[in-house]
């Protein structure tokens, strides 16, 4: 389970480390092989995703099983399938972010690595702020129909 956020830093070479934290779970999970690809339901604010390479599959299942007749879905496959790149976490827990990708999410040097249960977005850290920041109003503005969270108990 991949939880919190993580500042974390994009090197000279687009390489980001995985957090310590992380690095034995994806060792054990999908043996440091992942997927990275853009994010489809945030094109406004651009960042990505990362996948272990086994919830990719999963992923990459449920998208392939979408019917092409439907143009959403043809243009959601192009967006998630056609800009995935499989990427390897080395021995010392970093990967290598292609640039088209880095590109394309706005990454500059800090960044914000945010564990989403078995996934993880990346975002450039000043528009993760301001992302969050923005969550934050929506959720707390009066006009917002909480009616729209799920119940759970904690």
């Amino acid at each position: 389970m991949f939880r919190g956020a993580n500042s974390i830093n994009l090197d000279a070479k687009g390489r980001i480390a995985i957090p310590a934290r992380y690095r034995d779970r994806l060792s054990d999970i999908c043996n440091g092989r992942m997927v990275v690809t853009k994010n489809p339901y945030e094109l406004d604010t651009p960042n990505l995703l990362l996948f272990p390479l086994h919830n990719w599959e999963d992923f990459e299942e449920q998208v392939r099983a979408l019917p092409s007749s439907k143009k959403a879905y043809r243009l959601f496959k192009r967006v998630t399938i056609g800009s995935a790149k499989e990427v390897d976490v080395d021995g010392n827990g970093r990967l290598l972010l292609p640039a088209e990708l880095r590109d394309f999410a706005g990454l500059s040097k800090s960044l914000m690595l945010v564990g989403q249960g078995e996934t993880f977005q990346i975002w450039d850290e000043t528009q993760w702020k301001a992302q969050e920041a923005d969550d934050l109003s929506v959720l707390a503005d009066e006009e917002f129909d909480s009616e729209q969270l799920p119940d759970l108990a904690f």
